[in-house]
This record gives C-alpha cells, structure tokens and sequence, in this order.
C-alpha cells in the first residue's frame, strides 16, 4: 500500500494551535485595554450629568434665592433637566447646596466621581 497519495488537504493540529494561541494573546491584551476605555466612559458620562445638574441648580439658585435645592425640583419632564440617565448603576446626591462638592457614588458599583461646581 503506497501511503505517499494520501490528500494533504486542511490543517496540521500543531497550525491549529498555533492561530489559537495567537488569537489568546491578543485577546489577553485587547481586554484589559477595552475596560479601562469603558470605565472612562463612564466616568465621562456621569461627570456630564453631575455638570448638567450642578448648572440646574445655580439656575435653581439664581430664580428662587436660596442656597439648597431638592433634586425632585431639578429633574423632571417640566424641571431643569428633563432626565438623567444612569450609565453605571450609580447614585446621585438628593439634594445640591450651592458650592458644594456634587459625589456620584456606587458608579459601576464601586468607584465615586465628584465634580466640584
């Protein structure tokens, strides 16, 4: 039996592994790279809402003369902002006083963004 016309077609085990290993390693750096752009992201996005209501409440401030407002007189269909839209699971303060420190804690659960007005 002549074994030397055996078909030659698809891949060797040893190719196989080699494409897998490459394509680990570059997931393993890809990765780490793709959450530190989320996390950014995020925080991004949550210091804009924290911007948006500290400018609600100086407007807040400016109309009413007081120094401390509710975020339930902020935000609303017919209020300063009409929504604020979580991206992270964070929580936002319930009341602002003016030049305070706005914190948005639990952003994803553990870090916290501040945005001093």
């Amino acid at each position: 039996m002549n074994t030397r016309n055996r078909s030659s077609k698809g891949f060797t085990l040893v190719e196989i592994m080699i494409v897998v290993v490459i394509i680990g390693l570059l997931a393993a750096m890809a990765i780490p790279a793709f959450q530190k752009v989320r996390q950014s992201s995020q925080d991004k996005a949550v210091l804009n809402n924290a911007r948006q209501l500290a400018a609600a409440a100086d407007q807040y401030f400016l109309e009413n003369g007081v120094s401390s407002v509710a975020s339930a007189a902020l935000v609303g269909a017919t209020n300063y902002v009409k929504a604020i839209n979580t991206v992270a699971g964070e929580s936002y303060p319930g009341n602002y006083t003016q030049g305070v420190t706005i914190s948005i804690g639990a952003v994803a659960g553990s870090r916290t963004v501040t945005y001093a007005p």
